[in-house]
């Protein structure tokens, strides 16, 4: 992926990863964030002065449809989709509103990425989809188990994805982040972690070099690791508090 010169839409990207990407790529692109929130969205705007926003809820077909017609007519120059945005619900399969905090997980971590994914394939202009996937795709954790198996089927859509499009000289790229110190899952939950910054640096360090897998710490190890390796992790992991 050439890493100027482009028109780049990132979902979810008026906080967290998604920020933080939109941040490093406005210096040398135009950059399209799309969020549910129209204040994190003018923050990100006042931030990031010369970013294009869009007001939209992934959960919602119509909304999802409504923004690639507007990309199309709006800016048809657009060849990069990153698919970043993401719910994270730390609960337990015996909560009472397990059912319906599920359903919204899938919507916006499945249904929204491949409606997208699908719509922006027939966009003339597109070369590249990024797809952020996550560490727990690999070792999950018990206590966000709908996350963790939504970036479980993310990251095996992203393999297939990659082979289905070589023939029309498109690039898949996938972003394996770690846990990170953003507000993903909840304020404080991972204050614990790297800070994003780190991250970042690392991701284009990567991308400079042509890679089409791209990790970080934690992550470095368990994409490549075989059970032997996964199985003790996911039990330190998971360890009764």
């Amino acid at each position: 992926m050439e890493l100027s010169d482009n028109t780049i839409l990132i979902t979810g990207g008026a906080s967290g990863i998604g920020l933080a990407m939109a941040e490093r790529f406005t210096a040398d692109n135009k950059v399209i964030i799309c969020g549910r929130r129209e204040s994190a969205l003018e923050e990100a705007a006042t931030k990031l002065p010369g970013i294009i926003t869009r007001k939209c809820d992934l959960t919602i077909q119509g909304e999802r449809e409504g923004l690639f017609k507007w990309i199309e007519s709006e800016h048809p120059d657009l060849n990069v989709l990153v698919n970043n945005a993401g719910m994270q619900n730390w609960m337990s399969v015996y909560d009472t509103d397990f059912y319906t905090r599920m359903k919204e997980e899938i919507s916006i971590n499945i249904e929204a990425q491949l409606h997208l994914t699908s719509l922006f394939l027939n966009h003339p202009a597109l070369t590249t989809i990024i797809n952020v996937t996550s560490g727990l795709a690999f070792v999950p954790l018990v206590k966000t188990p709908v996350y963790s198996a939504t970036k479980a089927f993310f990251h095996s859509f992203t393999l297939s994805l990659r082979e289905s499009v070589k023939s029309k000289n498109m690039e898949v790229i996938e972003i394996i982040p770690p846990a990170l110190n953003t507000d993903l899952g909840g304020k404080g939950i991972h204050d614990f972690a790297p800070p994003v910054s780190g991250f970042i640096e690392a991701i284009f360090t990567q991308l400079k070099e042509g890679k089409t897998t791209l990790t970080y710490q934690f992550t470095e190890t368990v994409s490549k690791a075989g059970q032997e390796v996964l199985q003790p992790v996911f039990e330190r992991m998971n360890q009764p508090h």
